[in-house]
């Protein structure tokens, strides 16, 4: 079994299986090698080990494959790449002719099944270099402890464009994704019951479905040629479209506040501190990070001060005794304070810059979004009527057009959808005709826009007696579908099977969850480690990465690990959303045949 996802979880997870599957697989006592990696491996490996982790390893120098280099015949070359036909060109370069070679020998491994076509051109090409060939299934970014990303934003498009010929790109970039899910399981050491969310459309079922042939597919032919049976563990597709709230809504709980309203790209926040410019990178590395970022922007203004406080009075303490010990111990303890400091000086100025937008004009959009949002105000009275409610930060000044255009879709979400007319009235007042796209492509998603859909909206939990923020009164759909997987009480019509479902999530299947007391789940096997795997078809919020850790802290011995095409930003979102119904260009991530 795969160990489990604690301390940096599936990073840490991620990493062992790369240490065993290239490292130690092609180790020499006192041989030093050359690494070359492409783009996806360079980010796989940035987002799970350090320099110093390859330097133990034996690597001495790390290379773009794509770059032109100089040779270095003494020395070996472990290339760590994609399997598509850019990488493999690149490599083939390397080794054209036995006087040309650019290394002495060479380890390939694939992060992914290699194509025929593409093994077979370096078979033909230059196969006495080659010492190793193996395809190592990890082909995905664990981006967090509890999530992981495909890396594919472009994806998006492809699976909700209306844009005749999009449908080609689209069963490519599908049959990619399910490849990739396969090694996420993989990876876990799962086999988990497939299940989708039947509506509103089908692509979740789509990829169900080829997930499904794949691991059955996978688990017939992995390396110890044993077919595997299904595990414990339950995987989720979902379409974006199945929460379109969570998207858009101003969150307030640190990590998602931060990422939605400061230009943080690549997990790097630049802040100025005693005059200059600084940057400071937002990992799990960094413990107080893990341990504020779920948090509401009002416990962490109040958390890092309280902690700056007891750092300054230990540094004190030591400082009181004069002995020749005590100023040793010191010594010790000085790059250790040095450090906790110059963290804790990031996140307090990180909190602060949040803060300085949420005063300027968040604040007042907080109120409406909620009540839009709930469709009941923070004394739980129902909002009779949701333009009134909206009115206010259309006509405020302070509130810029993406704003505003978040607000008008929360009130076409609360409303289930308007007519033509008045979303035409919507867009002349705001002035933002050449943004209407980001309202009216939603419907590709399938969330309706217009007309006003007839359908009830799903019911949500009754999530009143918990304690809240009152500009943080929200839930993200999510949790309420990954507490009822876990507790089997997901309908079977709306969450279908793609497999025979394993006994023990078998909530409305086989076994009726009616015909055993409502405690018997507590007794069973999964309740030892099994795990909920989730996938969003086109992005997950920071909000929805959340939830995975709340339920997995809720449900002690039930793993939550969520994971999706990519990971979105509210901005981002709207911008993808506007390009839905405009032409694109081919994208180099379709795995070449």
């Amino acid at each position: 079994m795969a160990p489990p996802v604690t301390e940096r979880g599936l990073k840490s997870v991620v990493w062992q299986k790369i240490k065993a599957a290239v490292f130690d697989d092609c180790r020499k006592e006192g041989e030093w090698k050359i690494m070359l990696l492409d783009e996806f491996t360079t980010k796989l490996l940035a987002s799970c080990c350090k320099m110093t982790n390859l330097l133990e390893e034996g690597i001495t120098v790390v290379e773009n494959i794509y770059k032109n280099r100089e040779p270095v015949r003494q020395m070996k070359a472990l290339y760590f790449i994609s399997p598509t036909s850019k990488s493999v060109d690149c490599f083939l370069r390397d080794f054209a002719s036995k006087s040309e070679n650019k290394y002495k020998a060479a380890y390939i491994y694939f992060t992914d099944f290699c194509p025929d076509s593409l093994f077979n051109k370096i078979k033909t090409s230059c196969s006495k270099s080659i010492r190793r060939c193996k395809e190592i299934n990890i082909s995905f970014i664990p981006h967090e402890s509890q999530v992981y990303t495909l890396n594919v934003p472009d994806a998006f498009y492809y699976c909700y464009s209306p844009v005749p010929g999009s449908a080609s790109g689209k069963d490519a970039i599908m049959e990619a994704m399910a490849e990739q899910i396969v090694t996420v399981c993989a990876t876990l050491d799962e086999n988990p019951g497939v299940r989708y969310k039947s509506k509103p459309l089908d692509n979740a079922s789509k990829l169900a479905q080829l997930v499904e042939k794949k691991l059955e597919d996978y688990y017939k032919t992995d390396e110890k040629s044993l077919i595997k049976g299904k595990t414990q563990s339950q995987l989720l597709i979902i379409d974006r479209g199945f929460d379109p709230v969570s998207t858009v809504l101003h969150e307030l709980t640190f990590q998602a506040m931060a990422y939605d309203l400061l230009p943080i790209e690549n997990d790097t926040y630049k802040y100025k501190a005693d005059g200059k410019e600084k940057e400071a990178i937002l990992e799990e590395d960094d413990d107080l990070w893990v341990r504020i970022r779920h948090r509401h922007i009002a416990v962490v203004l109040e958390e890092i001060p309280k902690l700056m406080k007891e750092i300054s009075s230990t540094k004190k303490a030591t400082e009181g005794k004069i002995s020749l010990s005590a100023l040793t111990q010191l010594m010790k303890k000085l790059p250790h304070f040095r450090k906790q400091i110059s963290k804790q000086v990031v996140h307090l100025n990180l909190a602060e810059d949040c803060m300085n937008k949420f005063k300027l004009n968040i604040e007042k959009l907080c109120k409406t979004e909620q009540d839009l949002a709930l469709g009941t105000d923070a004394e739980g009275q129902k909002v009779k009527d949701a333009m009134r409610v909206l009115l206010p930060v259309l006509l405020g000044k302070n509130h810029d057009n993406c704003d505003k255009i978040r607000a008008i879709l929360l009130y076409i979400f609360s409303i289930n959808g308007t007519t033509e007319e008045n979303l035409d009235r919507l867009i002349q007042n705001v002035k933002i005709e050449d943004e209407s796209d980001m309202i009216r492509n939603w419907s590709y998603l399938g969330v309706p826009i217009v007309p006003q859909s007839q359908q009830g909206k799903p019911v949500r939990k009754d999530r009143s007696a918990e304690e809240t923020f009152q500009l943080s009164r929200w839930t993200p759909f999510i949790k309420d579908i990954m507490e009822d997987a876990i507790d089997n009480r997901l309908d079977s019509k709306e969450w279908p099977y793609c497999s025979q479902c394993p006994a023990v999530w078998n909530g409305s299947g086989a076994v009726s969850a009616r015909q055993k007391p409502r405690t018997n789940y507590l007794e069973l096997d999964r309740k030892n480690g099994s795990k909920l795997i989730v996938f969003v078809i086109g992005g997950i919020t920071y909000s929805e990465m959340r939830c995975a850790y709340e339920i997995s802290q809720a449900y002690k011995s039930c793993e939550v690990i969520i994971g999706s095409t990519h990971i979105l930003t509210p901005r981002k979102l709207l911008d993808d959303i506007k390009m839905l119904n405009k032409p694109k260009d081919k994208v180099s991530f379709i795995k070449d045949e």
